[in-house]
């Protein structure tokens, strides 16, 4: 025997059908970080001087703080969010000390028995007084609905925004509801194919809304904001693909501030629990190449030859790239195989990428490209000088040659490369890179040697 649960079928007396929407003209700027503004155009009817109104089918989330109401000759007294939404266990928790009709029927004849019952408790059961007995209400296989009188006035089918507002004089007022709220986002996905023969890369960028706010937005301008902006939450986690060179291109994208500004061309009902996919980039046949890359850390050695990082490399520059800022995303990347079809070889994640940047997008481990890092040799030169010779010894089962970039981390400043078997490229203080050549089939061995503090 198990209590009757408070999703029976129950018989709202009082309750009148919801309508489908109270909202209005409904726009809706949606942040990278898990925040959006809405703004909500409704034509309220008030009397002259002080009155309630309320504005049901707001975000169940919305921060009451945040909300502002704007009307011509009218100002806010009060405002107060009803988020305590009806449902049947709300019912029988409000119905407590109350008196409600329980109705059962029989299912052989068909008739119905009604008894007054006061509820006594709901937690995690119905307690009942019938009369002068106390019965708990209970799954026994008979057909049972609960009858209430009325809606408590506390309780409200939709997240409901109520307002006292004072109006200079009765009338209808043309208002705009402004708040922020959380559980409205959007991400950005990107689907790159890229044909190695060609050299060239197919990139379509997608945005994903994504609506957990608890209320749909039904036909509304929708505007995307690409940037991180302070006061929300959920900044993105550690990126794995490599900024090369930040952009300084200028793009027609309108900005705001320092972000930028990504509308949907069309309206849209963003529903409640639903995720929804519109394209905003589509770019075919831009430049892209296949690279190979390995980073060493200062005096790291492995004895066994580990895979170099296969990467694809392209640009985000107006002229031989993709012409456009990209949003922070996942780069999902794929290739055609032997027979044409489209296989999925990596992804990697981006932040937001200026135009006009070089992106190396990393995609996995090369099965036939290998590197062994030595520390060949430590000489001290002084207190506070070291002399080290570094081998690395590159290896390629590919039937063609390859490049492979070399980077060696770790180095300081005044660190200096006195010796080195092919010209690199000092990056940075602490970097120094070379572009090696591996034959099809075959090793390469590079040698350098640093002058370093330690």
């Amino acid at each position: 025997m198990r209590c009757l649960p408070v999703v029976m079928p129950l018989l709202f007396v009082a309750v009148p059908a919801p309508a489908q929407t109270a909202q209005g003209d409904v726009a809706v700027t949606i942040y990278n970080n898990d925040i959006a503004l809405v703004q909500d155009a409704r034509t309220l009817t008030v009397p002259a001087g002080r009155s309630h109104q309320e504005f049901p089918d707001v975000s169940a989330q919305i921060r009451p703080e945040t909300a502002s109401l704007s009307g011509a000759g009218i100002a806010i007294v009060e405002q107060n969010f009803d988020y305590d939404l009806l449902s049947p266990d709300k019912l029988m928790e409000k119905a407590v000390g109350q008196t409600i009709t329980i109705v059962r029927t029989n299912p052989a004849t068909g008739a119905e028995t009604r008894e007054q019952a006061r509820v006594l408790a709901a937690n995690g059961g119905i307690v009942l007084q019938i009369g002068e007995r106390i019965e708990v209400l209970r799954d026994d296989g008979l057909p049972v609905r609960v009858v209430f009188d009325k809606v408590p006035d506390n309780l409200r089918a939709r997240p409901t925004l109520s307002v006292t507002i004072d109006a200079a004089k009765a009338g209808p007022v043309a208002t705009r509801l402004s708040y922020l709220t959380p559980g409205l986002g959007w991400t950005s996905d990107y689907v790159m194919l890229f044909d190695e023969k060609t050299g060239a890369a197919d990139m379509q960028g997608w945005v994903t809304l994504t609506n957990n706010s608890g209320t749909t937005y039904a036909n509304a301008r929708t505007l995307l904001v690409a940037g991180n902006v302070g006061g929300g939450r959920n900044r993105l986690g550690a990126l794995t693909s490599t900024l090369e060179a930040a952009g300084t291109e200028s793009g027609q994208r309108e900005r705001l501030g320092d972000y930028y500004l990504y509308p949907l061309a069309e309206r849209t009902t963003i529903a409640q629990a639903q995720q929804k996919q519109v394209s905003f980039l589509d770019v075919k046949g831009a430049p892209a190449r296949k690279a190979y890359e390995f980073v060493n850390g200062w005096l790291g050695s492995n004895d066994t030859p580990r895979s170099a990082a296969t990467a694809i490399k392209f640009s985000t520059s107006r002229q031989g790239g993709l012409g456009d800022q990209l949003p922070a995303g996942t780069i999902r990347v794929y290739m055609r195989d032997q027979r044409g079809d489209p296989q999925f070889i990596g992804e990697s994640r981006i932040d937001h990428t200026p135009m006009g940047s070089s992106l190396s997008i990393r995609t996995g481990e090369a099965f036939d490209v290998k590197v062994k890092t030595v520390v060949e040799e430590r000489t001290r030169l002084s207190s506070r000088r070291w002399q080290t010779r570094m081998r690395y010894i590159l290896s390629n089962a590919r039937p063609e040659p390859v490049t492979v970039d070399v980077a060696q981390n770790g180095l300081w400043g005044d660190a200096r490369v006195t010796a080195q078997s092919l010209e690199g490229n000092r990056v940075s203080a602490d970097r120094i890179e070379w572009k090696v050549p591996v034959p099809a089939n075959g090793t390469t061995e590079l040698i350098a040697t640093f002058d370093t503090r330690y």
